[in-house]
């Protein structure tokens, strides 16, 4: 995926444009190119750069949805889990969890779940759950306290790396002819002489030029701001999202001790955390609390690390503080609602609605169903629109990730090599220091010191890349720098809320 090639193409008539590059509008995008239609995607800020580069890396049928009689929702999730694991083996890999148990009745509530679990996973290539004694539990994760529990229940689901699989979507989709462009920010809605959308003005931030696509249907994918595009529309911004917070922690490898993670139940507000190993870190995680105003870099709270910090505490025998952790993200769910329940109880289902000038806006859903709901999404706008479009072709379609580039110098301090890094440029649009660390590789995720070591030589080859000026290249560098900063916990200092950048 060359930008200046599909910059070039996101000109002109089209039949579908979506507006949001993570994971539904990547999926929204693929869909449409897999029914014969001309798909133009747009992202105002790098693909993936909000909510759908901050997950919990876990592709499940979600657990605690059992438990709340969603059983509808953990289905479809694990018949979507069944699918990417096949389609994606290289990017969607199996990955057992513990459950620790303190007493029979935990025992029979966990077993008796996860049993009903497997049952709507159906047949399945992940592992069926199982009893393990303290001695198996403490054998399968070193790093838990194995003298609080009388044994765990063990389960698999899926794990990922979602900006991987996310790259993996959009060149499947681009593939397929869909035009992808990154950095260009919707600015209006076309709108005929009726007032129907026939299209969009966006702003290419690169250049500051202004380029139009007309297309008689027009989808709102753009996640936590999809208020944004609905006041561009000028509807009530707030009408159809509500924000979640998630965050996240991370911590050293030993913490757990091995490959296996910890699903833990005993959280204060009656959630469930993880701690799962990820990169050679362990993730841990996560919260959901609401959020009123939508934020593009939102962080962790002090009070959100403190309490994830003290649920791990209650599980592992080394328990973290906040000197252990190498990095922290937030991300935030648009979930479909309005508001008025906690978080945690609004479903994790999608939600579509139409316009009165036509304009499509999807709601909710999760990462493991962005296939289906893309589907479903396409199918609701079509049903309104004169476009003709054919059957999908996403259920049996590999998505794949070409490896990295290990030849070569590697940058400071990270796995990744140089040729990586510009072979990201080449040919998946990173345009700046943050978009190789944060999506490309990992590393501000993993741990955000070692990205700022790394980030002067990444800032360099990006402006070679690009043909940057030294000022150009300079400012990269402070941009991501203050990006980094947020990702470092202050042991003492609540970060607060960012300002929009």
């Amino acid at each position: 995926m060359k930008r200046e090639a599909m910059l070039a193409a996101a000109c002109g008539a089209a039949d579908v444009v979506v507006i949001g590059g993570g994971a539904t509008g990547a999926g929204i995008a693929w869909e449409a190119a897999s029914r014969g239609l001309r798909a133009v995607l747009l992202e105002a800020r790098d693909f993936g750069a909000g909510t759908s580069s901050r997950s919990t890396k876990l592709i499940h049928g979600g657990v605690r949805y059992l438990a709340q009689g969603r059983l509808g929702l953990v289905r479809e999730a694990l018949h979507e889990r069944a699918l990417l694991r096949h389609n994606a083996p290289t990017l969607v890999r199996a990955l057992r969890f513990v459950v620790p148990v303190a007493s029979l009745l935990e025992r029979v509530k966990f077993r008796g779940g996860l049993a009903a679990y497997d049952l709507l996973a159906g047949h399945s290539d992940f592992p069926r759950s199982a009893w393990l004694s303290r001695r198996e539990m403490a054998a399968a994760v070193p790093g838990l306290r194995a003298e609080e529990f009388a044994g765990a229940v063990s389960f698999h689901d899926g794990q990922f790396d979602d900006t991987a699989l996310l790259f993996a979507v959009l060149r499947a989709a681009a593939d397929l002819g869909a035009t992808c462009v990154n950095y260009a920010e919707v600015t209006a809605l076309l709108k005929r002489a009726d007032g129907r959308v026939c299209g969009v003005a966006y702003l290419d931030c690169e250049s500051g030029q202004t380029h139009e696509v007309q297309a008689p249907c027009v989808i709102n994918a753009a996640g936590p701001a999809v208020g944004a595009v609905l006041a561009l529309d000028g509807g009530d911004a707030g009408a159809s999202v509500q924000l979640s917070r998630g965050s996240h922690v991370v911590v050293g490898a030993g913490f757990l001790g091995g490959d296996t993670a910890v699903l833990m139940p005993r959280v204060d507000d009656g959630r469930v955390m993880f701690a799962i190993p990820w990169l050679g870190h362990t993730l841990l995680g996560t919260t959901d609390l609401a959020q009123d105003a939508f934020e593009a870099e939102p962080t962790p709270r002090a009070a959100e690390i403190d309490a994830i910090l003290a649920t791990a505490a209650r599980y592992l025998a080394r328990a973290p503080g906040r000197a252990d952790i190498t990095a922290m993200f937030c991300g935030l769910r648009p979930l479909a609602g309005t508001g008025g329940a906690p978080t945690a109880q609004v479903s994790r289902e999608h939600a579509l609605t139409r316009a009165a000038s036509g304009l499509v806006t999807i709601t909710g859903g999760k990462w493991t169903t962005f296939r289906r709901m893309a589907g479903a999404t396409l199918d609701f706008a079509l049903a309104a629109s004169p476009l003709a479009a054919g059957p999908s072709r996403t259920a049996d379609c590999p998505l794949t990730s070409p490896p990295m580039a290990t030849a070569g110098p590697h940058l400071p301090g990270l796995a990744c090599t140089e040729a990586a890094c510009r072979a990201a440029v080449r040919e998946t649009m990173a345009r700046r220091t943050e978009d190789m660390l944060a999506r490309r590789c990992r590393a501000l995720f993993t741990d955000a010191r070692a990205a700022l070591a790394a980030a002067p030589r990444v800032a360099a080859i990006v402006g070679e890349e690009l043909g940057r000026s030294a000022e150009e290249v300079t400012q990269d560098l402070a941009a991501f720098r203050r990006l980094a900063a947020r990702y470092i916990v202050d042991p003492v200092v609540d970060p607060g809320p960012a300002a929009d950048t």
